[in-house]
């Protein structure tokens, strides 16, 4: 089968769900009011709340969920076969993740710009709001150590990609100073950026003296520098603790700063490397060689194919997304379609072309099976056999291989970089959420917040926890983000429903996806907490089983008092706050 197919029957179903289904959700269901005073004019107060045009405010918001998972996951899950994994990219994002995405957004712009945790209190209760608010504080610790794992191997591993990372930050800076605070058009100041990263990124790809290669400055990979660790462990050290030091800076700055004009740089990145690849796609119509379906030993898809595609079909993540920044910048209400369900669209139409340019990267299918020997191995080769594959694919348009990886990746690492960004300042919210409640004060302040939050993520993702040394904390995180990220996408549906429920509307919309995640999720939380990271489980571990306890626990705990309070509530319908 030409990848070209899989391609297109994906993009059909994705604008039809846009055209037809969410015009339905926004007008019969969420009943979204051009008229509503939204939170960014109510509490305009030009850090965080900031009316913006609703290009600039989908451009943050895509480039804020689309990171590195909607590529990393359908990467991995390919293991089991290419159509499951594109089944669940492409219903999951039409009829789960659209709907979430978009009705968080409505939920926190109709409630003060109020967050999905903080949300719960007014929806189930103020135990249910904090049991939330440390299941968030936990995800989005793993998020922040995730990906800046991700991106520190990224840095290793494509050291031609950094230069033009480090040419963005200044470059958005002049634009959001220039441009976008006075209100003067981004797309040419955006473009331009673009033209300089990609030009720097081709430059860097010949030229070895623009290539910021750590390891080869200590002596190559096998090379020891200190202390017994080697060269790339220490090139690893250090651009964590550049990344951290980056993030403490971006996620303390007023959103026009750098947040903004960045995201709109990166928005546009997303738009040509789409382009790109897609267009790659049509003249290359490369066959796919991975197998339609595959029956394995080791790991079953079911249910852990829900959990290995998080973003790219839908994730918790979004909703903190939607409720912690976007909704303080959204400037009508009606935006909210294109911002929240037209996001999740584009981050499926990435998913899609992950999936072919991975199950096209192999000449055979024996190849394929030869490289993907195991769920363990998909997982450490998934992001780069997106790269090798994306790469492929883009000398159709007649660019050199080493030139598209180094593109490919500069792309990659853009996109994690602003998830990591928004994630710290989303966890920044939250540390002081919480320490508003227990009457610690001090930790409300934004540099102590975001000192917390910068600390602990940085501990977390070098936490050595096998041979590998520095970032081991990133691998092995890994499994418990995506369970942990579908069971916040659960809850987050769970609290929608209530609040359709109690405004005397139609919520199946929201409670079909919410029953089936959290019945995939908490089967697969249950069975990897209590069978796999116990101390007697097949692969013991105790960082992982303690953090999953707690969350499995904090979970049940919420949907059962969310269960009660559905089953025997009998409150008038829920005002939204200034209607």
């Amino acid at each position: 089968m030409p990848g070209i197919g899989i391609a297109v029957i994906g993009i059909i179903i994705f604008a039809l769900g846009y055209l037809y289904y969410s015009k339905f959700i926004a007008k019969h269901i969420y009943r979204l009011d051009p008229n509503f005073r939204t939170p960014a004019h109510q509490f305009n107060d030009g850090i965080d709340f900031v009316p913006t045009k609703k290009s600039i405010v989908w451009a943050h918001h895509f480039t804020s969920i689309a990171g590195a998972a909607p590529i990393l996951g359908p990467a991995i899950a390919v293991y089991w076969g290419w159509l499951p994994a594109f089944i669940w990219v492409v219903l999951g994002t039409v009829f789960a993740a659209g709907v979430h995405d978009f009705g968080a957004l409505v939920l926190s712009v109709r409630n003060k710009g109020r967050s999905i945790g903080t949300l719960a209190e007014r929806l189930i209760g103020r135990r249910a709001k904090m049991l939330f608010l440390f299941i968030i504080l936990i995800l989005v610790l793993m998020v922040n150590a995730v990906f800046a794992w991700v991106i520190a191997n990224l840095f290793v591993t494509f050291p031609a990609s950094v230069l033009s990372i480090f040419i963005q930050i200044p470059l958005a800076v002049i634009i959001g100073i220039y441009f976008l605070r006075r209100g003067k058009g981004l797309l040419f100041p955006s473009l331009l950026a673009l033209i300089v990263m990609y030009g720097t990124a081709a430059l860097a790809s010949g030229i070895p003296a623009l290539q910021i290669d750590l390891v080869s400055y200590f002596g190559g990979e096998n090379a020891t520098v200190a202390f017994g660790i080697d060269a790339v462990s220490i090139a690893f050290l250090i651009w964590i603790v550049i990344l951290m030091a980056y993030v403490y800076i971006a996620s303390t700055l007023p959103v026009w700063k750098l947040l903004q004009p960045r995201d709109y740089i990166n928005a546009h990145q997303l738009i040509i490397g789409l382009g790109i690849l897609y267009l790659g796609l049509l003249v290359t119509n490369p066959e796919v060689t991975a197998p339609v379906t595959r029956s394995v030993d080791d790991v079953s898809w079911f249910p852990l194919l829900f959990i290995t595609i998080a973003c790219g079909a839908i994730s918790g993540f979004h909703s903190l997304v939607s409720s912690g920044t976007t909704s303080k910048q959204l400037n009508k209400e009606s935006d909210a379609r294109l911002v929240g369900y037209g996001g999740s669209i584009g981050e499926g139409i990435l998913a899609i072309i992950s999936i072919v340019a991975v199950v096209t990267l192999f000449s055979t299918q024996e190849e394929f099976l030869s490289t993907y020997s195991s769920f363990t191995t998909a997982n450490e080769i998934g992001l780069n056999n997106f790269i090798e594959g994306a790469a492929q694919l883009a000398t159709g348009l007649f660019i050199p291989e080493a030139i598209a990886q180094t593109i490919v990746a500069v792309v990659v690492i853009s996109f994690a970089a602003t998830t990591l960004d928004t994630a710290v300042r989303l966890m920044r919210y939250i540390i002081s959420e919480i320490a508003t409640e227990y009457k610690a004060y001090a930790l409300t302040k934004k540099h102590v917040a975001t000192a917390i939050a910068v600390g602990s993520s940085m501990t977390l993702v070098l936490m050595p926890g096998d041979e590998r040394g520095f970032g081991a904390g990133g691998y092995l995180l890994w499994p418990l983000f995506g369970t942990s990220n579908q069971l916040l996408a659960g809850i987050a549906l769970l609290l929608i429903t209530i609040w359709l429920r109690r405004q005397g509307r139609n919520f199946l919309v929201t409670f079909i996806p919410m029953v089936f995640l959290l019945a995939m999720t908490l089967l697969a939380m249950f069975s990897q907490v209590w069978f796999e990271w116990a101390w007697y489980g097949s692969d013991s571990n105790f960082l992982l089983f303690t953090l999953g306890a707690i969350i499995l626990i904090f979970a049940v705990w919420i949907c059962l008092e969310a269960y009660l309070l559905f089953k025997n509530d009998k409150t008038k319908a829920l005002e939204d706050d200034d209607r």
